[in-house]
């Protein structure tokens, strides 16, 4: 029998954040808990929300652990201030005894950081670092959370034995803001969920349709609906584009979710442009599929998984330049200057349904994104446990 590896994952965003870094964490312990040899520990400061949890399936070399402390579970209201600052503290300093008490040999931080003192306690480690975008535009982020950032940053460098990006955009800002060789940065694509994939025949089209009152021919959007992503580009280019299409955006609100409202109310738009709040994730494959095609207008990203998923869902992509999109969607889809809203809609004429060479297109793209497929990923992360533990 093949001696097992006890590796402990850092899950705090996998039991809170529906997206993003959640579903990157869910998607890649799913994957690992089928690697012959690895014994995998899913550390989290609380249980967070179960809907997350079980989309983590339940495998006999897989559990999760929280803190053991008392002042995690307050017992009445009153104590729960006392128990967010405890499971602060667990998460950043207090986790290294647990990991030990457990016989941890290699711990993963699966969203850029790494407890403080876990070199010193002799327990190897892994970390994924998605974006530094919080050093390359802090312009997107308050004062504090900035320094906040930049001072884990640094300190997970001291911490990590092997460190990991996502996409060579982020490999080469780690290497230029960390000053370090990239050498010593691996670079291990991000995966995308198995349930979104065209060939998907029992998808509830049709209920999800009625459900959210879809419009007969959208363009769609996935992703936090914040200034970075850039989402008025969008909506701006509806001003060129078929009057029966509309555009579809699917993610998290912001302040910026206002000012994209305002301007589709000033601009005559507010009929052809929908916003859609806390979709379950076994709704999102059926809103992909209807689509005519998939923006991501993103000034800045670290990868841009949602590209991954839109494509794997037969669906051909604008994007813009300036970051790692490129390098997500693959040469044959297309890409527009982020301030440029007449290029973005001559764009999106070219993709939508009926447009000359567009099956094409996707075909290419889809085979493209082979290279991001779920096993690989998983795989080349027990290699690199295996080498280093």
């Amino acid at each position: 029998m093949k001696q097992q590896i006890i590796v402990g994952l850092d899950a705090k965003r996998i039991v809170r954040n529906g997206t993003g870094l959640g579903s990157y964490g869910r998607t890649l312990a799913n994957d690992l808990s089928q690697v012959e040899g690895l014994n995998l520990r899913l550390y989290a400061p609380d249980e967070g929300r179960a809907e997350l949890r079980k989309q983590v399936a339940e495998r006999a070399n897989l559990c999760y652990c929280y803190p053991r402390s008392p002042l995690a579970k307050p017992a009445t209201p009153i104590f729960a201030p006392i128990a967010s600052l405890y499971k602060s503290y667990w998460r950043s300093r207090g986790i290294v005894g647990q990991l030990r008490h457990d016989g941890v040999q290699l711990y993963h931080g699966l969203s850029g950081e790494l407890p403080i003192g876990i070199r010193k306690a002799g327990i190897r480690t892994v970390v994924t670092i998605h974006d530094l975008i919080f050093l390359r535009h802090p312009e997107y982020y308050n004062w504090i959370d900035t320094k906040i950032y930049r001072r884990k940053f640094f300190q997970t460098l001291k911490e990590a034995d092997r460190i990991v990006a996502i996409s060579e955009c982020t490999r080469r800002d780690i290497a230029v803001f960390g000053q370090i060789p990239e050498e010593r940065i691996d670079l291990i694509y991000q995966s995308c969920a198995p349930r979104f994939n065209a060939d998907s025949k029992s998808l509830p089209v049709a209920q999800v349709r009625a459900k959210y009152e879809l419009p007969e021919r959208y363009v769609l959007s996935v992703g936090s609906i914040e200034e970075r992503k850039n989402m008025l580009l969008a909506v701006k280019a509806l001003h060129w584009l078929p009057s029966e299409v509309s555009l579809v955006m699917v993610g998290r609100p912001t302040s910026y979710t206002r000012k994209i409202l305002n301007v589709t109310q000033r601009e005559h738009l507010s009929h052809r442009v929908q916003i859609l709040h806390g979709v379950p994730d076994e709704d999102l494959p059926a809103i992909y599929a209807q689509a005519d095609a998939f923006v991501y207008p993103s000034r800045y990203e670290g990868f841009g998984i949602p590209i991954i998923e839109a494509i794997r869902m037969g669906l051909p992509v604008v994007a813009c330049t300036g970051s790692c999109l490129e390098e997500a969607g693959g040469p044959d889809n297309l890409y527009v200057a982020p301030d440029d809203a007449e290029a973005m809609a001559t764009a999106i004429k070219q993709v939508l349904r009926g447009a000359e060479g567009r099956e094409q297109r996707i075909e290419r793209s889809q085979k493209y994104i082979e290279r991001f497929e779920n096993s690989s990923a998983a795989r080349q992360f027990a290699d690199l446990y295996a080498s280093i533990v």
